[in-house]
């Protein structure tokens, strides 16, 4: 890792008290962004469009709208963390995403929920920000097992709210859903700005850091980060466009929909119970380590669910995917942590969140192509050759890394 007088050796006196508030936080606004996938489509109903097809693109342009926007401006929040503070953009991330929250509830017409949707992921980051504060003020020796603690937040976050959109507005109704979220974000916000605690004059220290030229660009490692972030979001979502109709091949037609939803929730189940565990033995073993035999392991996986004759099949080697990708979000920002300089960790790691969105996009879009015109399983076998030249790359980018400098072995 690259040593700089910005940094805390032995981390941040209040790492543990600020994980917590950070995995919090993270699921809350998670939850907020996803919840509106159940129903989207009869709120844009309701907001005057007609006709299924106008229906369908709008519900599409307004869920990727806060995408769209927060993959461009995840780098930008990191810079202005790495100079400013990185609690002070959490606060920021928190109530704007809460004041966005509450607004989408009150939209009266398709562009004003595409606009609030874009000002939501225009305001938001507050996820990819905890990670960032997480990954530079957490003892090194404990960083792989912290992000893997936050990472299974983040997609408890992505598991839970379409469930609780699809639950709570029958009950209480669309706009009040919206509302009902802002309000547990303005909580998060709250114990953001009261609770989270970041060490006194660290943003100075990172302004007055003397950066080695050498650390100033994208080396190989972050290259190759980068890329995995992008293979990561690919692999998970490369199905989604195919998978009820895949589903629809194995089982008989009044199980499709519950198949496809339990092939769907079961790959994020794996990943949360397999996150902090992997980056705890990442710690030991050495993330590259951890991230290379992920990556081998998903490749491996992907070749029987081509083959699947039943859908309980296809279910559980989702579920043992999910276990074999749950490792790579912390390895990822680890590796990054220990090849910059402190000072542009945040606007690195931003720059890993935008890529991490590249893939969201991509995945879906190559599985859909690739389905519609080849079959449904050629995009298992296409994703797996993906993962497995992830895998070859960053057993060649791992020599370039720099040692880690905390007394330990080195395990790259």
């Amino acid at each position: 890792m690259v040593t700089t007088s910005a940094q805390l050796p032995d981390g941040s006196r209040y790492w543990q008290r600020n994980l917590a508030v950070c995995v919090f936080g993270s699921f809350t606004t998670i939850i907020a962004m996803t919840l509106l996938l159940p129903f989207l489509p009869l709120y844009v109903e309701q907001l005057g469009v007609t006709g299924h097809a106008a229906i369908g693109q709008w519900s599409g342009l307004a869920y990727g709208a806060t995408f769209f926007s927060a993959a461009l401006t995840a780098p930008l929040w990191g810079r202005l963390g790495d100079r400013y503070g990185r609690k002070l953009m959490l606060i920021r991330a928190s109530l704007g995403m809460a004041i966005a929250m509450t607004l989408l509830g009150m939209a009266h017409s398709v562009w004003q929920l595409v606009a609030l949707r874009l000002l939501a992921g225009l305001l938001g980051g507050y996820a990819s920000g905890s990670m960032i504060l997480v990954a530079t003020q957490t003892p090194k020796a404990r960083t792989g097992w912290a992000l893997g603690m936050l990472s299974s937040g983040i997609m408890a976050g992505n598991f839970i709210g379409p469930l609780i959109g699809g639950t709570l507005p029958p009950l209480i109704g669309i706009r009040a859903t919206f509302i009902a979220a802002g309000a547990i974000i303005f909580v998060s916000f709250l114990a953001t700005t009261f609770l989270l605690k970041e060490e006194p004059g660290a943003a100075v220290l990172r302004k007055k850091e003397v950066i080695p030229q050498a650390a100033v660009g994208f080396s190989k490692p972050v290259i190759a980060m980068l890329a995995t972030g992008t293979l990561l979001m690919i692999a998970n979502m490369s199905i989604e466009p195919i998978i009820t109709l895949y589903v629809a091949q194995l089982v008989a037609s009044p199980q499709v929909t519950l198949v496809a939803g339990l092939t769907m929730s079961s790959a994020a189940l794996g990943s949360i119970l397999s996150a902090s565990w992997l980056g705890k033995l990442a710690d030991r073993a050495g993330s590259w380590n951890v991230i290379i035999g992920c990556l081998l392991a998903a490749a491996a996986l992907l070749v029987p669910q081509a083959l699947v004759t039943q859908g309980w099949q296809l279910v559980v080697l989702r579920f043992f995917m999910g276990l074999a990708l749950g490792g790579l979000l912390p390895c990822i920002a680890s590796v990054i942590r220990h090849n910059v300089p402190d000072s542009i960790a945040g606007k690195m790691l931003g720059y890993s969140t935008s890529a991490q969105y590249v893939g969201q996009v991509a995945g879906p879009l190559l599985g859909g192509v690739i389905g519609g015109h080849f079959g449904m399983r050629p995009v298992f076998f296409g994703t797996c050759a993906l993962l497995m030249a992830g895998a070859a790359y960053n057993w060649l980018a791992r020599r370039h890394s720099l040692p880690r400098t905390e007394g330990a072995i080195d395990r790259r």
